[in-house]
């Protein structure tokens, strides 16, 4: 199934743009990824690749209105967009909104459709050196009076507490590419020294 043009429009012209405004883990470089990692995952499944398109372009709009609750908010901007009501009907509309509610990383209940699990795999883009620089950009914009020390010791314990042995990332469909990034991450996060010299590089670049 194809991706019909005006809705490839639609979403690059009025919704990734909207990504401009966000920190720098989640531009539209990051919309994009999640994008394109999305319908490779939906390949391996009987779903509306449209569907999944459009959830994926979504996913994070509502961090225009802060972290908290964003997946919700997110779910909001997409059910209330007049615009997709020309390609989807009523029912699809609501899946993509409970899909987009469904696919932040810290949720510890399963995704209510095959949907949600899809764009939650997605996003958890599982690359030690990418993860490890959008927690350095998250911590430098979110907790600027933090000394050098603090924001490291931050970056380590989110790490350790997200993507540790017994983190809290859930991974639902479990892709091969996924579970070799999270074993590489744990190696790395055996060797707190080893992560600290990374984090310098990334942290002096500024």
């Amino acid at each position: 199934m194809n991706i019909r043009v005006e809705i490839k429009t639609y979403v690059k012209n009025s919704i990734l743009p909207m990504y401009c405004k966000f920190d720098k883990a989640h531009q539209v470089d990051h919309a994009n990824m999640v994008i394109e990692e999305s319908l490779e995952i939906a390949k391996d499944h009987s779903v509306n690749l449209e569907m999944v398109y459009v959830i994926a372009a979504y996913h994070d709009l509502g961090l225009q209105f802060g972290r908290q609750d964003h997946e919700k908010n997110s779910g909001k901007i997409l059910e209330e967009d007049q615009e997709l009501k020309r390609w989807f009907n009523s029912k699809q509309i609501e899946i993509m909104k409970a899909a987009v509610e469904d696919h932040r990383a810290s949720s510890k209940i399963e995704p209510r459709s095959i949907y949600g699990m899809i764009v939650a795999e997605a996003d958890r883009l599982i690359h030690y050196e990418t993860i490890l620089y959008r927690t350095i950009q998250f911590g430098l914009k979110n907790y600027p009076n933090y000394s050098k020390e603090e924001q490291f010791e931050r970056t380590y314990q989110h790490l350790v507490e997200k993507y540790g042995v017994t983190g809290y990332l859930k991974l639902w469909l479990k892709s091969q590419k996924n579970l070799k990034g999270l074993k590489i991450i744990h190696n790395e996060l055996e060797n707190k020294d080893k992560v600290k010299m990374d984090f310098e590089k990334i942290y002096n670049l500024g």
